[in-house]
């Protein structure tokens, strides 16, 4: 799986930005989530997607970004979007999709190690 992460650019402070990514190869998993990484920082969970392994896909956030943001996929389930609002100057960071075939328990998502993919990373810049 090859993933393409988009989106990103340059926004101020309370603005919006939708990021994308999208799979090639073997495009279906069941699980996409966003990280990202700020200057001097480590890597850090953003949300995810998550397959019920029925007909639904739930979303999990982080607390940082928890009801600023929403993650959703397309009707092919092989893009995942972030949509972020009212953004921040510490949401400045580049921003990474990540993908795996498994179904982490929730309390695992945040575990970049259960993620067998990794795109190449968006940069969002929000000024203050």
């Amino acid at each position: 799986v090859q993933l393409q992460a988009s989106g990103g650019g340059s926004v101020q402070a309370g603005g919006s930005l939708r990021l994308s990514c999208a799979a090639s190869g073997r495009t279906f998993s069941s699980t996409m989530s966003w990280f990202r990484q700020a200057p001097g920082k480590e890597r850090e969970f953003v949300g995810a997607s998550r397959w019920n392994g029925g007909s639904a896909y739930n979303s999990y956030y982080a607390a940082s970004v928890r009801g600023r943001s929403t993650i959703s996929r397309d009707n092919a389930k092989t893009t995942v979007y972030l949509q972020m609002s009212s953004l921040k100057p510490e949401d400045t960071a580049v921003y990474y999709c990540a993908a795996t075939s498994k179904r982490p328990v929730v309390s695992a998502l945040s575990n970049d190690g259960m993620y067998d993919h990794f795109g190449q990373g968006t940069l969002v810049t929000v000024s203050s």
